[in-house]
């Protein structure tokens, strides 16, 4: 694994705990630039409003190798010791005393929101990524006080699901139905979201309409786009830079692909596109897929890009075409999709890991991200490697 930045980096050390904390066995990074390896963290007591769950798989995010390895910003450092995952799926073993939406026994998950204000208008409409003063991330985050739906220590940092168990207020839970495999549904609770919540806001989970949807990038984000769109009974369209994901992206259900540096490809597709969602996360250039745009059409980025990008301002005036963002979805978008792909069956490839495999993991991550494959760790590994 190649960290970065080490400038930047920010040491914390596990303080002792309180006398409301307990211990939870976890699998992190202690130190810059060492390995993973077995950390003693510490979770909260239950409050009359939180849920403790046993967690039994997290997804591994490409995002987590972003944040393990210090790349997610040149300006503001992760915090060691880290305990990535924001993809956490498992059995509630206890719950507060005012909790209604759960009970002991139930399938919860938990996605990359951790806590927010929940009383801005836009938390009020569901939509917490939005927070006004900013929702928490699952991990890797200060606990921001005046959010106040997280215990423990103040001052230590939120810790992700590469643990043994977890405690959240029962507002940022999601119910993953009893026969919904979970080793698959932690990674919807990500790349599911995330291609959903555009999909939602304009307009494609309205079964009367039938658009002509693109979708960018064909890794794990844009394979889960591709499911989601074609069961939602819209015509999708893959848009790759080469032919080699041509096979891969029809049998996941695309309908039409285009290569986005072939002018020929470009123009077979020119004015067709209602929507076009993406994932593309490197810079790169968004003409090629404004022309693939309708009149009124609207391309959605969801890379996070801190360099500016380029387009052609005439190519957006002469189709009135828009180009926005999208960054996750709040709660009941991620109860929406969990929902829509248990009844559908519409799951991402994965792969179960250990924490043996962990290293190999986020090299194999950060050397090339356009695999299709979304890797999901094993929490009971932890016992193997005793």
């Amino acid at each position: 694994m190649k960290f970065s930045s080490p400038d930047i980096a920010v040491h914390k050390p596990i303080p002792e705990p309180l006398e409301s904390e307990y211990p939870v066995k976890a699998w992190g990074v202690e130190k810059f630039g060492e390995n993973f390896k077995p950390l003693t963290i510490y979770r909260y007591q239950v409050g009359e409003y939180d849920v403790k769950f046993q967690i039994k798989f997290c997804g591994i995010c490409h995002s987590d190798v972003h944040n393990v390895l210090n790349e997610m910003s040149t300006k503001y450092g992760s915090t060691y010791p880290i305990v990535p995952g924001h993809e956490l799926v498992g059995t509630v073993v206890e719950v507060g005393d005012k909790v209604t939406r759960v009970k002991v026994g139930e399938n919860v998950g938990v996605g990359c929101i951790r806590d927010s204000c929940l009383l801005c208008d836009v938390c009020d409409r569901g939509e917490e990524c939005y927070c006004v003063r900013g929702f928490t991330h699952t991990y890797n985050t200060p606990k921001k006080k005046e959010h106040c739906h997280i215990g423990g220590n103040p001052e230590v940092q939120n810790w992700g699901g590469y643990s043994e168990f977890d405690v959240i207020h029962e507002h940022f839970i999601i119910k993953i139905p009893d026969d919904m495999p979970l080793e698959k549904a932690g990674p919807i609770l990500c790349a599911g979201i995330t291609m959903w919540s555009p999909l939602n806001h304009w307009g494609a989970t309205d079964t009367t309409k039938k658009l002509n949807i693109g979708i960018v990038g064909i890794g794990g984000l844009g394979t889960m786009g591709i499911k989601l769109a074609s069961a939602l009974g819209h015509r999708v369209v893959a848009i790759s830079s080469s032919d080699k994901k041509r096979e891969l992206a029809k049998s996941k259900g695309a309908a039409g692909y285009v290569v986005s540096n072939d002018p020929a490809s470009v123009a077979a597709e020119s004015g067709k596109l209602d929507l076009i969602l993406n994932t593309v996360s490197a810079h790169h250039s968004l003409t090629p897929y404004i022309t693939l745009l309708k009149t009124d059409g609207t391309l959605v980025n969801m890379g996070c890009i801190a360099a500016p990008m380029e387009y052609n301002q005439f190519s957006l005036l002469l189709k009135r075409a828009s180009i926005a963002g999208s960054l996750i979805g709040g709660i009941p978008a991620t109860q929406e999709v969990i929902d829509f792909c248990h009844k559908n069956e519409v799951y991402p490839d994965v792969e179960l890991v250990g924490v043996g495999d962990l290293e190999r993991v986020y090299t194999e991550l950060q050397e090339n991200n356009s695999g299709a494959v979304r890797y999901v760790l094993d929490i009971k590994s932890f016992e193997a490697s005793e």
